[in-house]
């Protein structure tokens, strides 16, 4: 696939969607959960691991209503040579804790559902940064995340808004 062709439920079926996941602390829970990932060429999971840790110590990435988005401050897989990903295909990992985790939620809210995020461009970054906060957004998702449906419910749910996002553009 090329870099504009990466649909959200794409990058969630690349990244997989994790249930129960343990981890006293965000830390704890990213360390399990990239050991869980499929393999990234070219990607350290200790490097996308230190990444996460490091642009985790500048901001949390826990927005609120339970939700948090760690992601590495800057795309790891690179864009260089005309275009294609260096290194690997973007992904999003969906992962839900064992137990709610203090994310340091600017709500205060313990955080249920993390998105793990790895881009290989600033633009696809943002781009699915935003799609996600979109859906996070409506009750119908929120509802499915919550109450942690399964993978196949979670992937049509997010396949449904991307073609009726399809449809408006």
């Amino acid at each position: 696939m090329t870099k504009n062709t990466w649909s959200l439920a794409s990058l969630v079926e690349r990244g997989g969607i994790y249930y129960n996941v343990s981890g006293s602390n965000p830390q704890e829970l990213l360390a399990g959960v990239i050991e869980l990932l499929p393999p990234v060429p070219s990607l350290d999971p200790k490097e996308l691991y230190r990444e996460i840790l490091e642009r985790e110590a500048l901001m949390s990435t826990g927005v609120g209503r339970g939700i948090a988005l760690p992601h590495p401050r800057n795309p790891l897989l690179g864009e260089e040579g005309g275009g294609a990903t260096k290194g690997g295909d973007p992904l999003v990992s969906v992962i839900f804790p064992i137990q709610p985790l203090d994310w340091n939620t600017h709500d205060g809210s313990k955080v249920h559902t993390v998105f793990l995020i790895v881009s290989s461009s600033a633009k696809q970054h943002l781009n699915t940064l935003s799609k996600i906060n979109f859906l996070c957004q409506q009750e119908k998702f929120y509802s499915l995340i919550k109450a942690r449906s399964s993978q196949e419910d979670i992937i049509a749910a997010i396949r449904e808004a991307e073609a009726s996002w399809a449809g408006t553009s």
